[in-house]
């Protein structure tokens, strides 16, 4: 049931051009939602927006920005308010892979460096320059001035050795979460969702991929299937909708089932 609960309302979603990014924009589109599309790979960036605006006819905004570079994000925020008289919207989702096998001890500082200053050091920046403008919005019928939605992971629940820095950006992510409810309160709604193996750019889109990961780790999905990007984008409509209105500082996992439910790897027998 498509109903257009987003007319008249504002988007931001950062990590915008592709993956569960640009699902999502595309459902937020069809339920009336104007958008900012907003990350640093421009040519598909502009790709993504051109596609979207022709095919649901609403405003889309290109903005590229490094989220992990805080003057980036203070112009970012500054233009996305000026492009719109309200974001009632915050979807933060930028973030990148780690290289998979390298534990803690091993990994080199570089690379931990740059995947903590975009997954975990990004989502802080932009609720920071964002949040603070959303919590004056006003919005006829509506109690709530805004809802914030961020991207962690599984990996951010139940730790994964091979994913170092990946794993202490998304537990990272998940507490932050928390924090951010309390401060925002009550009049912005702050919650996560943590995604398990999904076909996207971290894993180059490639399910073999995706699956020789999951077998090195043991992984069994209880619900037997890959996840897709419409699993998440799903999810994400219902934290933007009235119904979650009564939910804050909440991660929900969207795993089919591996991080809560569990089955050992080798109990059942899977094609996955």
């Amino acid at each position: 049931m498509v109903e257009k609960f987003l007319e008249g309302k504002g988007a931001l979603i950062t990590g915008g051009a592709s993956g569960f990014g640009r699902g999502i924009a595309i459902e937020y589109a069809k339920r009336g939602a104007d958008i900012i599309l907003v990350d640093i790979n421009e040519e598909l960036l502009n790709e993504t927006c051109k596609k979207i605006e022709q095919e649901y006819k609403q405003k889309v905004i290109p903005i590229v920005c490094d989220v992990s570079k805080s003057e980036q994000v203070q112009d970012m925020a500054k233009r996305a308010f000026k492009e719109l008289d309200n974001i009632y919207i915050l979807n933060n989702n930028a973030g990148i892979g780690d290289l998979y096998g390298p534990d803690l001890l091993r990994i080199k500082e570089d690379i931990y460096d740059r995947i903590m200053d975009v997954n975990l050091r990004g989502q802080w920046l932009v609720s920071k320059y964002v949040c603070k403008q959303m919590k004056s919005q006003k919005f006829e019928n509506e109690s709530l001035s805004g809802k914030v939605i961020h991207t962690a992971s599984i990996a951010g629940m139940v730790v994964d050795l091979k994913l170092s820095a990946y794993t202490l950006s998304k537990v990272g992510i998940i507490a932050m979460v928390k924090m951010l409810a309390q401060s925002l309160a009550p009049k912005i709604t702050v919650n996560a969702i943590s995604p398990g193996y999904h076909i996207t750019g971290i894993y180059n889109y490639s399910e073999d991929a995706m699956k020789a990961t999951m077998d090195d780790g043991r992984v069994k999905t209880p619900l037997n299937r890959m996840g897709t990007v419409q699993d998440v984008a799903n999810i994400s409509v219902f934290l933007a909708s009235p119904l979650s209105n009564f939910i804050t500082g909440h991660n929900i996992p969207v795993d089919g089932g591996i991080a809560e439910v569990g089955v050992p790897a080798n109990y059942i027998k899977s094609e996955i």
